[in-house]
């Protein structure tokens, strides 16, 4: 499949259409577990922050051709939520695939990670639907 096509073409790599999600903590929290910051001011003082902090998720995805999004989950009243499966089929069906249509995208693969709310049966077939074998992606069989 994916390895297959590396050997054969060899700018593969500009073909494939990589897509991700980022969270942004609208109080200025950084997850330190994901992010490294270097400074000079004394790292013992800290601030303590709430356990959920009210965060805006955001979601794109580039290619050697350009950008589609920024995607920003939200729900009908506008509030910010987090991804789940419902949401994420939500996405690809109302913005994603209407936005690969304004691009020339029919020979691109479409990679995702292996979260699961990317790899329920329901997600994998809308995406089949979408990219056929083009696929890469935890559970694309």
């Amino acid at each position: 499949m994916g390895l297959n096509e590396i050997a054969v073409v060899p700018d593969f790599h500009k073909q494939i259409l990589f897509r991700d999600e980022a969270h942004f903590w609208l109080n200025g929290y950084v997850n330190k577990q994901n992010c490294r910051i270097w400074s000079e001011a004394n790292p013992q003082v800290y601030v303590e922050t709430p356990l959920h902090p009210e965060k805006l998720t955001v979601w794109c995805a580039l290619w050697a051709g350009g950008i589609i999004g920024p995607y920003f989950f939200k729900n009908d009243e506008g509030h910010n939520v987090t991804v789940n499966g419902d949401r994420y089929r939500a996405m690809i069906t109302n913005f994603f695939i209407p936005e690969l249509n304004n691009h020339y995208v029919q020979e691109l693969w479409f990679q995702q990670d292996g979260a699961t709310c990317h790899t329920t049966r329901a997600t994998i077939d809308l995406l089949k639907d979408t990219f056929g074998d083009r696929l890469i992606s935890r559970l694309d069989l």
